[in-house]
């Protein structure tokens, strides 16, 4: 009865030096937050925007090593969150809008001569955005990504229409920023002042949401 009874006392006492589990969800960080890693979640709804990085410029160019096409010192972005889990793993976004200033683009294609519009369609697009920085734009089912540039010429304005399936780009949390490095896309209409392909470059940072930084976990 003694030694049942020491035994009991010993399993109590161990038993209330446990901590109590803290519920998985209560203690995870979600994998996007302001303010730092590991801050603030962002909520389901809120609306990310990101200009491009100052000093920098958005590209459209024929090659993916060469420097003719089409440049932009203006764009931006803006995305709603629609699913923040936590990490690691995947938030998912919508793009709803992504705007060029043309008045901001130049081109330096033989005979043209200036940069009309350039303009995103089939709107919206989803991206996922991974823990590891991965960062992936996909459309609608059935659609495609789609740019149309129109362009000023010596013989009148051109409408190139340029297609691509899907987009991968990174994250950096060094400057809250999203790069994209020689994406491909494909002309699928326009005269032959329209390059057959188009290879897009650009860094947006920083992204924040609501003036906040946004970070991934």
């Amino acid at each position: 009865m003694r030694t049942r009874t020491l035994l009991t006392l010993v399993g109590t006492v161990a038993a209330l030096s446990i901590p109590a589990a803290v519920p998985a969800s209560a203690a995870d960080t979600p994998v996007l937050t302001t303010g730092s890693t590991g801050g603030t979640a962002v909520a389901v709804g809120d609306v990310l925007s990101a200009p491009l990085a100052s000093g920098t410029n958005a590209t459209l160019y024929s090659s993916a090593t060469g420097t003719s096409g089409v440049s932009c010192k203006s764009s931006t972005f803006t995305a709603t969150v629609a699913d923040n889990p936590a990490a690691p793993g995947t938030a998912t976004e919508t793009v709803g809008a992504q705007t060029f200033d043309s008045s901001s683009c130049t081109s330096n294609v033989l005979g043209v001569t200036g940069v009309t519009s350039i303009t995103v369609d089939n709107l919206p697009y989803t991206t996922t955005v991974a823990s590891d920085g991965t960062l992936t734009v996909t459309p609608a089912s059935g659609s495609t990504i789609q740019t149309t540039v129109k362009l000023k010429t010596l013989l009148g304005s051109i409408t190139c229409v340029y297609q691509a399936p899907s987009l991968t780009g990174t994250t950096n949390n060094s400057d809250a920023s999203i790069n994209f490095t020689n994406q491909q896309f494909s002309k699928v209409s326009g005269s032959s002042l329209c390059f057959s392909s188009g290879y897009f470059t650009a860094k947006y940072a920083p992204v924040t949401d609501n003036g906040a930084t946004v970070y991934v976990n």
